[in-house]
């Protein structure tokens, strides 16, 4: 049976939604974000060791929990994109989109026919051939993924009014790291000029009835996000720990040196 996808559901429902990337292969953390209340984890294959394989347990690992699993996948050749989207993830992230031909082909990868050009070989996706019958469950599984695009380079300022236009584009996810580096400020993802680019893209992704999301990596940061017209945040799972292990240790040892 396909699986309803609750954080798809959220967006146009028009609620804020927060979540975790996850870089390290871990299905634990997996299930502890899901007790913490994070809507969706969202699997990184493009910054850590993340494969396929290791991605299979921590997607059973969302399933069981109640949280949605989506990834982002760093090498986005569709057939690449294909081991992610046959082990049941629902959603996918691709990064460094710069054109609308990108985009286009980024969410074309996502779907079956008539909408895309994903391949159909049933599998775990088809809840292995005893649930619905494939040409039932191809529609199901188009209509409930969810897509996103990154805009990480200054230069595409200039074609995001194609991208976000492209059919069946439900996120552009503005990554500041490497949009600021684009500008010329790298490690500077908070400088006013950054963000007046990003504004601009929110904006831009608005008016074409596409929600929006980008990092956040505290509770200030994530309701300044929310207050900038942002639909969707997302920390960070590595981070979220160093921060709370440090604290643990300076406010027992406060004159210890990390």
């Amino acid at each position: 049976m396909v699986r309803p996808n609750a954080l798809k559901r959220k967006l146009y429902r028009n609620e804020r939604v927060i979540g975790v990337f996850m870089p390290p292969p871990s299905p634990l953390l997996v299930e502890l974000s899901a007790a913490a209340g994070f809507d969706f984890v969202l699997i990184d294959n493009e910054h850590g060791p993340i494969g396929p394989e290791t991605a299979y347990t921590m997607i059973l690992a969302a399933e069981a929990a109640g949280i949605t699993a989506i990834a982002r996948v760093g090498n986005r050749d569709k057939q690449e994109v294909l081991k992610f989207l046959d082990l049941g993830i629902q959603g996918v992230m691709a990064p460094q989109i710069n054109t609308a031909d990108q985009a286009e082909t980024a969410v074309a990868a996502t779907k079956f026919v008539p909408r895309g050009t994903r391949g159909l070989a049933g599998g775990r996706a088809f809840g292995f051939g005893v649930a619905e019958p494939a040409n039932v469950a191809a529609p199901l599984l188009n209509d409930e993924m969810l897509t996103l695009v990154q805009f990480e380079h200054v230069d595409a300022l200039d074609e995001l009014e194609h991208i976000v236009r492209t059919p069946e584009l439900d996120v552009l996810f503005v990554g500041p790291n490497d949009l600021a580096q684009s500008m010329g400020f790298p490690g500077e993802p908070g400088r006013a000029e950054v963000t007046e680019v990003a504004d601009q893209a929110v904006a831009i992704a608005k008016a074409a009835g596409v929600r929006t999301g980008t990092t956040a990596f505290s509770p200030e940061a994530a309701l300044a996000a929310f207050d900038r017209g942002f639909d969707m945040v997302v920390a960070n799972a590595p981070g979220l720990y160093l921060q709370a292990a440090s604290a643990m240790v300076r406010g027992t040892f406060p004159d210890r040196e990390s």
